[in-house]
């Protein structure tokens, strides 16, 4: 999968880039990205980016023909592609936008600086892509968290392609807790050692699976309920669900009938 990166902070990006994940699959040849500079784009002596917005108002506006050059030189170099600009007009990015964009072949991400871009700019955006409702200094950190994001769903990105699969948000389910060695953890001051749950050292795999699915949609019920009414759920899942639910108001009638 081809992406280009337009930024005035190149440097920036490409030292996110170095490593991780994304890092191995850049270096292996599974990821093709490219990092482009918006200021060579220009033709001035001062390779100037930005100018004041006709109105009036604080702030700068990034300039319209140096993105416009950039888009021409990259459909020229590597073919035509989705432009997506970082906005918090955008879309909110969630794993299943992720997983529609993975499908694409060559991604273009406009990283947004100063008080956006020029509207018309847009004439050439295919969509517009939100990671929140805050704001930040620019866009190069939206890009990379866009550009993560989908290239885990790329094949041959990820060297284990289960713990994709298995993801928290793949199906609409927070992951289940996970540990490692030691199996018990003793530290001064602590009131009593901290430990694995023995279920995971038991060596029955269908009760650790189990056990996996019970706290994983026991962790999705209490921390994010709203991602339950989407999330794709086994037969299994439904039924712990179902008890959990069952448990939920069982304590809520034992709690009204205690203050009465």
């Amino acid at each position: 999968m081809r992406f280009d990166i337009v930024t005035i902070f190149p440097a920036m990006v490409e030292r996110a880039l170095a490593d991780g994940v994304v890092g191995r699959a850049i270096d292996r040849g599974a990821l093709d990205v490219n990092v482009r500079d918006l200021r060579d784009f220009t033709f001035d002596r001062h390779r100037v980016v930005d100018d004041v917005p006709y109105g009036g108002g604080p702030g700068m506006v990034l300039k319209p023909e140096p993105l416009f050059r950039a888009l021409d030189a990259i459909e020229a170099e590597r073919g035509p592609g989705l432009v997506v600009l970082t906005s918090p007009q955008g879309t909110r990015l969630t794993q299943a936008e992720a997983s529609r964009l993975s499908r694409a072949e060559h991604l273009v991400l406009l990283c947004g600086r100063y008080e956006g871009v020029d509207e018309r700019v847009r004439q050439r955006v295919t969509e517009e892509i939100s990671i929140g409702d805050y704001v930040l200094s620019g866009g190069e950190l939206p890009a990379l968290v866009v550009l993560d994001v989908i290239a885990r769903l790329v094949p041959g990105v990820v060297g284990d392609e289960r713990s994709v699969v298995e993801d928290s948000f793949s199906r609409g389910l927070l992951d289940f807790p996970q540990y490692t060695r030691p199996s018990t953890l003793t530290r001064p001051g602590d009131p009593a050692p901290l430990s694995v749950p023995e279920v995971l050292l038991s060596g029955n795999h269908s009760e650790i699976r189990r056990w996996r699915k019970r706290e994983a949609v026991a962790r999705t019920l209490a921390r994010r309920p709203d991602m339950l009414a989407g999330a794709t759920l086994d037969d299994e899942e439904r039924e712990i669900l179902r008890g959990l639910l069952a448990e939920r108001d069982a304590e809520g009638r034992l709690g009204y009938a205690k203050k009465e």
